[in-house]
């Protein structure tokens, strides 16, 4: 089982979506990270993101996100409706696979440590990470917000920070960062402008005034829809499930004459929260999980299935992800995997003696180059997948087309720069072919013929894609920089296509 870990970083910054794209992209270039989601809001000024994979892999990803937002985001600045205490407010480490609670308070306390004396801002350990008890609320951390900590942590001896200096960051200020299970941020709307209703029934449902044991709930007045929320953490939906917490507002409201009128669930939430709903509404009966259709495909003895046929299939499919931009990934990586092997055939045989070393430390770095280009190859569909998502936003006010606007921009950015991405691997990797195809096994020259074919290939498509998405692009700055990139490993890539070609045709019979 592979071993993975989510993170969930929350910035207070949900207004310029440009910082939170910033952001965004020192997280996608981390390898073998995944995004999985991101949400940002207006009024509470606050950006949420979700993103997945190896312990290392989201420990570096989590501090260069960290590192651009204290660049970026300005806490003297800073205004919304959600408390807050720092440019990147909270980091919570959550374990998906592989991997227990207690190697994600390790994350935690790592990735603390390294902020503490890389970046200077003071870091609180909270919830499973906590080195004191009454640090294990967050919001007994937050107490105070910003300006409150500001004002305290050099004399409060509460105050004093499990890592970094005792003062906060000039700008980015400090710090939550812990470890948790599966937190689902549940809104519900009311139909009232008064906040006092909203803030009246938060109280009563969260259990730090006798409510419900895992709901943490605040009230919060949405100016851009006139109306007031209910806005909650579930700390535990299997023991306070998502359809008791709504009951419970619902039956508050009641007593105030006030309406329901919407809920939204912030970020990402297990299938299996959503099911519990269906199941108490629809009232089913001897239901099982076993009978959720995305459970069975993703069963052991369906998933052994699946591999190179389930992605033809799914290329084939009347879909248009995954496209031409995961093949010419896929080709990318072929070709790497072909030189690889061949370096393999060489390295330890007595008649290549004189080059193991040589092609031995060739095959390290082209394989390298295979896993970035297959980590691509899902990366490319999940680019335009985005582009479609934000394209579907709905555009009927003015501040909908400007947030359809920007997601549209970010989204094309992002499908422009995964398939250079793509030729520019694919250009390092074919580098390393007319040294192969000299001094390899000479068994296996053909192989390195159809190595460089595929390099080529995956060039030249990825280049397409690069070039259909350029005319979406309005930061003409950025336009120019990718195609000038772009154009240049074209061409070098059509170079080296050449140079291999002449080496393999004149050992070939």
């Amino acid at each position: 089982m592979s071993r993975l870990v989510e993170c969930v970083p929350n910035f207070s910054e949900g207004r310029d979506s440009q910082k939170i794209a910033a952001i965004v992209a020192e997280i996608e270039s981390v390898q073998g990270v995944q995004l999985l989601d991101q949400e940002m809001d207006k009024d509470h000024n606050r950006a949420v993101i979700t993103f997945v994979g190896e312990p290392e892999n989201v420990l570096e990803a989590a501090f260069k996100a960290i590192s651009k937002a204290s660049e970026l985001i300005d806490m003297e600045k800073h205004s919304g409706q959600h408390p807050r205490m720092g440019a990147t407010d909270v980091v919570p480490f959550v374990p998906v696979s592989g991997i227990t609670i207690e190697e994600c308070v390790e994350l935690a306390r790592r990735l603390g440590k390294r902020m503490g004396e890389e970046l200077q801002i003071p870091v609180y350990l909270y919830e499973w990470a906590a080195t004191r008890p009454e640090r294990e609320n967050l919001a007994d951390v937050r107490r105070g917000e910003y300006e409150g900590i500001k004002a305290t942590i050099s004399t409060d001896p509460y105050r004093i920070p499990d890592f970094g200096p005792r003062r906060t960051h000039p700008t980015a200020g400090a710090t939550a960062v812990g470890a948790r299970p599966y937190l689902i941020a549940f809104n519900v709307y009311l139909g009232t402008t008064n906040l006092k209703v909203a803030k009246e029934i938060a109280k009563a449902i969260r259990f730090g005034d006798g409510g419900l044991r895992f709901v943490k709930a605040l009230g919060f007045e949405i100016k851009e829809r006139q109306q007031v929320q209910v806005s909650m953490n579930l700390v535990n939906f299997e023991k306070t499930p998502i359809f008791r917490a709504y009951e419970m507002i619902k039956s508050e409201a009641r007593r105030f004459g006030v309406p329901l009128v919407g809920a939204e669930i912030v970020g990402l939430t297990p299938l299996r929260a959503l099911v519990d709903v269906a199941d108490y509404y629809l009232g089913l009966e001897n239901f099982q999980s076993s009978q959720i259709l995305e459970y069975k495909l993703k069963s052991p003895e369906i998933s052994a299935r699946q591999g190179m046929k389930g992605f033809l299939d799914s290329v084939a499919a009347n879909t248009p992800t995954p496209g031409g931009g995961s093949v010419s990934a896929l080709a990318g990586a072929l070709c790497s995997a072909l030189g690889a092997m061949v370096c393999g055939l060489t390295v330890g045989k007595k008649k290549y003696t004189d080059v193991s070393a040589e092609l031995k430390e060739a095959m390290n770095r082209i394989d390298a180059l295979r896993n970035d280009l297959t980590f691509l190859i899902e990366k490319d569909a999940t680019g335009f997948e985005r582009v479609l998502q934000a394209r579907r936003l709905p555009k009927y006010t003015e501040f909908e087309i400007e947030q359809r606007n920007s997601k549209i921009q970010e989204a094309t950015l992002l499908a422009s720069t995964i398939p250079l991405e793509v030729m520019e691997k694919t250009v390092l990797a074919m580098e390393y072919l007319p040294l192969i195809a000299e001094k390899g096994n000479t068994n296996s020259i053909s192989d390195i013929g159809v190595a460089n074919l595929m390099g080529l290939s995956a060039v030249k498509g990825a280049f397409m894609n690069v070039r259909i998405n350029l005319p979406g692009l309005v930061d003409e700055s950025k336009k120019t920089e990718i195609s000038e990139r772009a154009n240049a490993a074209h061409t070098k890539a059509n170079e080296l296509y050449t140079v291999t070609e002449q080496i393999v045709e004149s050992k070939l019979i």
